[in-house]
Formats: C-alpha cells, structure tokens, sequence
C-alpha cells in the first residue's frame, strides 16, 4: 500500500437534511448531519474533497431492493394516518413531514457514490446521510425506513463481483445482513451489541444460508467494551476477511452510537478508537464507501463523523483539537473540543469470551467456499460518463432526460440478465 498518498476523497451532502424532524422525544436527529457538516466546512476539510449535493433516489431506483405496495405506501401516508401498516408509525419509525424525501435523499447518496466508485472516479465515498441499516424490503424498522446501503451494494454489484459490508454501529446491521444472505456476492459482517438489545439478531450462528452459507458473519459484544479490545478484535477479523473474501469494493457503516456517552448505546469506545477502525480498512486502499447510520448523542456524532472524514483525507493529525467557530459551537460546550473522554464503566466482555468470538468466526470463515469468481456478462456500458456523471450530481437533476431514461431503462435490462 502506498502510506501518504491522498486518497481522492468524494463526499454528498444535502442541505435540506438537517431540517427534517422525526418528532419531539425521538432519539433520530437529522440534525447532527448538519452539525457535522459546520464542522467539516470550518476545519476546511471541505476544501480537500470533491462536494456533491446527491440526487434524490427516484421510485424505480428504490424499487431495485423495496417492494413497491410499501414504497407506494410510504410515499403518500401522511403524518396524522390512524393505520400502522408496514410498521410505519409504530417500531420507532414515526410518519413526519417530508419523510419520503428524507429517504431519497439518504438513498439517493449511497447510489451516488457507488455510481462514482463503479467509474473509478474516487476512492473513499462519504455520504453520512445514509448508514440506515434496519429497513427491510417491506417493512420500516429502528428508524429507518428505505435501506440506503443496500441499494449502494446493488449498484457496486453491477462493477464488482464480490462486495464486503463492514458495520460498527452498536445495532447489529440486520437489514443488509437479510437483503444478502442467500448470496455470495456479499459478506456482511457486523460487530454489535448482543443480548436483550435491538433488534435481537446477529447471533453468531447465524452465518448465512445456502451459497450464502459463511458469507455473513456477526460478532456478538456485552456492554462495555473499549477501544483496544474492540480495535484489536476488528483489525483480526476484518483482515482476515478480506484475505479470504477478496472483495474489490468494501461499504463501511459508522454508526456512532458505539460510542462512550451514547443515549442508546453501552459501549465505551472514544471517537479515536471508532476512527482507527475507519483507518484501517482505508489503509487497503481497496474502493470504499462510507456512510453513518445510529449516534443518538448529536454533539458526539458529529464530532466522530469529522474526525473520520479528517481520517479518510488523512488530516487526522493536521486537525485541532480545539473546535473551530460555527454556527453550533455553544453545543460543544464547556470543552469545545473535538474529542471526548472515556467513559469508565465495567467492561462485561472478558478476554476468553472475546477469544471465544474471534476463533469461531475465523473457524467460520475457513468454512467457507472459496469467494466466487463470477462470469461476468459483458459489463454494461456507463450509461454517463464520468464528466456525466459530475455535471448530473453538482446540479442535483434528479429528471433524466428522454436519453438518459433510455440508458436506464437498458441498464435495468442487463440487472435482470445479470440475476439469472
């Protein structure tokens, strides 16, 4: 791996996003994509990347994973609706004002940056608007409701054979864990919280089922756990992973609320410990989207969400601690600063469980038949090129034109020849 080389470094925002409101005493804030934003735009890391404002996912394109009776519902129900179908209203996933929209814009950033990572036109994605990783195919859960990285990963599938999903949000990813396992396509792997906690998946027998069959792979954590053990654990695991995987694309999942001082979460992880892990699979220098996901302490998450966006430019080291002004800085009192302490709580994991976790999930992945080499069809022609591709994002059109519609409509046709 080349140390040092700048990486070029893609990043989406829109911002409409931080004004969306899941409701008063909801834990989900929008919010804190735009406090993150203040932050990297006041640091200047703004400077050092590419800035898209992404498109909005259109209906067909969300439709490559939802089934359209949900999508049709989400669409059009309205705030005050009586009826909780789809788990819309209740699970936590409250119907507020612009909710569709919310997730076309969360969606349409993961495709975007996977369309951008298929034309080798950047190396490291970051869309912090997107992460959702519960929504399920028809059914909105733990506050997501359209899954944006699964629709990232059906778009990366279209360059790439094999694709890893890599998840270090406190809930266990089980949305994208679903969508992938009966295939093996994707490795899922998620590190989690486990044990009387949401949403009760992610066990560590759960490992996929037919060809899919060792391609996902869970690693269950007690509260409490802190930076080294969590770090080394990660660095183990996921590298031999990606030895036994080979994945030429990778989406990371950096769900803040494995973070000490979380309002959900129980581990005890410092914004260093959760960026090392973002470091880490950076240093591959292997195509990489990044996205957000869970962070329920707003000034916190932000604070993270920086720092890695510093850590994939590699500025780690050139940013201050000390937080510049921004139109935010009274929530970062009293220390106004970028990291937070430690918080000292018993670490419930011992050293022979985690032990016990990592032999079995490397006993899992030596089980596992060797990573598919797919005969690719021929790959369907770009339907922009990359000047396209540049142009369609800065002015955010989400309306094709007659052409470009066309090019869609075939591109549709070589997905549905590509499932076979």
């Amino acid at each position: 791996a080349m140390e040092g080389k700048r990486n070029r470094v893609s990043y989406f925002y829109d911002n409409e996003i931080g004004s969306f409101y899941y409701g008063n005493d909801h834990p989900m804030k929008p919010f804190r994509i735009k406090m993150a934003h203040q932050l990297i735009v006041n640091y200047g890391l703004y400077r050092k990347m590419n800035v898209y404002q992404p498109h909005r996912a259109t209906y067909s394109e969300i439709l490559r994973f939802h089934s359209s009776e949900y999508i049709d519902y989400l669409r059009y129900v309205m705030p005050n609706c009586e009826e909780n179908h789809f788990s819309l209203g209740i699970n936590d996933c409250p119907v507020f004002d612009g909710l569709y929209e919310f997730c076309q814009i969360s969606a349409g950033g993961s495709i975007d940056a996977a369309s951008l990572l298929n034309a080798k036109a950047s190396d490291i994605c970051i869309n912090w608007g997107g992460g959702l990783h519960h929504a399920k195919k028809c059914e909105a859960s733990g506050f997501c409701y359209v899954n944006d990285i699964v629709l990232g990963i059906l778009e990366l599938l279209k360059y790439h054979e094999r694709v890893l999903y890599i998840d270090i949000d406190v809930h266990h990813g089980d949305g994208v864990e679903e969508a992938f396992y009966l295939t093996n396509r994707v490795m899922t792997l998620s590190f989690h919280k486990f044990g009387d906690f949401f949403p009760g998946t992610g066990s560590i027998k759960d490992t996929g089922e037919e060809i899919g069959k060792n391609f996902s792979m869970n690693v269950p954590l007690k509260s409490g756990m802190t930076d080294e053990k969590y770090v080394d654990l990660f660095k183990v695991i996921t590298e031999n992973v990606r030895d036994r995987f080979r994945p030429s694309a990778i989406v990371l999942q950096c769900g803040a609320d494995s973070l000490s001082f979380d309002r959900l979460g129980p581990f005890c992880l410092t914004i260093q410990g959760h960026g090392e892990c973002v470091d880490f699979i950076k240093s591959w220098n292997i195509p990489l989207m990044v996205v957000g996901g869970g962070g329920y302490t707003v000034k916190n998450v932000s604070r993270c969400w920086t720092y890695e966006t510093a850590v994939c430019l590699n500025e780690k080291n050139n940013i201050s601690e000390y937080l510049p002004e921004n139109d935010y800085y009274e929530y970062y009192a009293p220390e106004y600063k970028l990291f937070i302490p430690k918080k000292n709580e018993p670490d419930q994991n011992s050293t022979e469980y985690l032990n016990y976790v990592m032999t079995k999930c490397l006993q899992n992945l030596k089980d596992q038949e060797g990573a598919p080499n797919v005969p690719f069809m021929d790959v369907p022609p770009d339907f922009f090129d990359t000047d396209e591709l540049d142009r369609k994002m800065k002015t955010n059109n989400a309306s094709l034109d007659d052409a470009q519609q066309e090019d869609l409509d075939r591109q549709k046709g070589y997905e549905e020849d590509e499932d076979e």
